[in-house]
Formats: C-alpha cells, sequence, structure tokens
C-alpha cells in the first residue's frame, strides 16, 4: 500500500513538471479578450536605407492608416487614423494596440509623420530650402525626403505586414569637377544653390503622387554636403522648361553658376558632374546616370 502511495505521487509530479514545461514553450498571444488579433508591422526603406543613408534610427515616426479595402482613404473615420509608429531600435510600436477587426484592409504609410493632415488627396508639403546638416534634430534634407508605402486587400494575421518604402521626391546630386584649365584643388567647403525651383508640392497619401503647386514659388535650395567634393538635395518633382540660374557653386568668395533647362523626375536620383574650369564663365554641366530607389 505504501509503496501505491509513493506510485500515485510520482506521477501527480509528473503530471505537473509537464504541465509547467508545456507553459514555458507556449508561444505569447497577441489577441484581446475578444479574440482579435494585434496589428503588427515592419517597414523598410528603399534599398535598406533611408534619407540619412543609414538604416532608420530608434524615435523615427511613421503616419499609418488603415481603411476597409472596399472604402477610399479619409482624413478620419478609417480603422486606423494617422496613427504614429516608432522604431524604438529594433521594433515598430504604436503608442496602443492596434486590434484588426474582419474583413481585409488597405495600409498606407508615409514619413516622416505629420501631426495636421488637412487632406488625403491635396496634402500641402513643402521641402526644405536649406537642407544642409545641422547639429539638432532632423536635417532638413531628411525632412524633405517623403517617403510612401502601401499594402492593400489585407487580412488579419500574426504575422506582421511589411510596408516596403518608395522615394516620391526627386533627388540631384552635383559632383564638383576639375576643368582642364583648374589650377590647384577643388575646396571641401564650397556650398552649391539649386535655383529656379518650386519647393510647395501637394501629395496624394492614397496613391503616394507628389505634384508640384501650380502657382509655387520659385526658390533656392542650398544642398547638403555628402562628400568633400559632391552635395545632394531633394526637389520636387518639376520640369524647368526654360534656361534659367540653375547650379550655382561658390567657393574660395567666386561664384560659378551654370544655366539650364532640366527634367525632376519623381522617385529619381539624378546626378550631374559640375565641371570647373579657371574661368567661371568656361563652366559646364555633364548629366550622368539616374538612379531609382536611391539610398
Amino acid at each position: 500500500m505504501k509503496h501505491n502511495i509513493i506510485s500515485l505521487i510520482g506521477i501527480v509530479i509528473l503530471a505537473v513538471g509537464l504541465n509547467s514545461c508545456s507553459e514555458d514553450v507556449t508561444a505569447p498571444n497577441n489577441e484581446n479578450s475578444e479574440g482579435k488579433l494585434a496589428m503588427e508591422f515592419t517597414f523598410s526603406h528603399p534599398s535598406q536605407s533611408r534619407a540619412t543613408e543609414t538604416a532608420f534610427e530608434s524615435g523615427d515616426i511613421v503616419g499609418l492608416f488603415v481603411s476597409d479595402a472596399e472604402t477610399p482613404l479619409e482624413i478620419s473615420g478609417n480603422t486606423v487614423n494617422n496613427e504614429k509608429i516608432t522604431f524604438n531600435g529594433s521594433a515598430w510600436k504604436a503608442s496602443r494596440t492596434l486590434y484588426w477587426n474582419e474583413g481585409r484592409y488597405n495600409v498606407y504609410a508615409y514619413y516622416p509623420h505629420l501631426s495636421d493632415i488637412t487632406s488625403i488627396t491635396d496634402l500641402p508639403f513643402e521641402i526644405k530650402t536649406d537642407q544642409r546638416d545641422n547639429a539638432e534634430g532632423m536635417s532638413g534634407y531628411e525632412a524633405s525626403d517623403f517617403l510612401f508605402a502601401s499594402a492593400k486587400n489585407v487580412s488579419a494575421s500574426a504575422s506582421p505586414v511589411d510596408l516596403q518604402f518608395s522615394h516620391i521626391m526627386s533627388k540631384i546630386t552635383v559632383r564638383l569637377i576639375k576643368g582642364e584649365d583648374f589650377e590647384g584643388e577643388i575646396p571641401n567647403d564650397a556650398t552649391v544653390y539649386i535655383h529656379n525651383t518650386v519647393t510647395e508640392s501637394s501629395i496624394d497619401l492614397a496613391a503616394g503622387v507628389v505634384t508640384k503647386t501650380l502657382h509655387g514659388t520659385r526658390n533656392t535650395v542650398v544642398a547638403r554636403q555628402v562628400s568633400p567634393t559632391s552635395y545632394s538635395a531633394i526637389i520636387v518633382p518639376q520640369r524647368l522648361e526654360n534656361r534659367v540660374p540653375f547650379v550655382e557653386v561658390v567657393m574660395n568668395g567666386v561664384s560659378f553658376l551654370y544655366d539650364s533647362k532640366f527634367l525632376f523626375k519623381p522617385g529619381i536620383h539624378h546626378i550631374v558632374n559640375f565641371v570647373i574650369d579657371k574661368n567661371p564663365d568656361q563652366i559646364k554641366i555633364e548629366v550622368g546616370g539616374e538612379i531609382k530607389d536611391w539610398n
């Protein structure tokens, strides 16, 4: 009898131990009390890089909309309305848990996040005129590089929705090249200006399309330095139909100005070689390649 009691105790302990082990390996439940699945998202920058030309950094904020697949995207009344999704260094998190309902959805994301969305199809957005790096906060270049991503007909899933961003603005890189008559070395502290471009635009957040403001003011954009002799700027897609002052390089107190027509294409990185000679009036431009989904 004593032997039987001991055996029974052993069986109970074994059963408890097995149950404990089973709980340890159970995957975490991402459902709420009503059985709804939590929304999870991952965001990828074009070429796995972002406007700073590294990776997304802790504190970056994406704006997110989720609407019924059969319903047009609106400013409000969607399943998710301009939610802030913040990168914490390893994952993207909203300030609250978002849950899927039954049905299918369209997901829209953009970067950088804007607090005030006044229109879905005609959102005003202006690039920065000074895009040089600064010591504090987001640079003018990064704040100007509007990114867009979408995923259509998404249904509830425990797996995250992967959204691949694309550039919708245009980018120009001016590379300073020594001409045959140029003496010495090109200084590494030049200032490069892109003249006569409209900096105001309208963005359709449902389509991911940017349009130059029709009667917008033409401004001058100061490019950011990316290497000792290379400078880049984000520009609203547009066409310079007439020959106008276009690129200006100021170095050692001397201005080198080039007049030209130009077509800034959406989502395209334009490479321009700015060939500098001894005489400021003898400069020329060589338009290089066009790169899509740049770093």
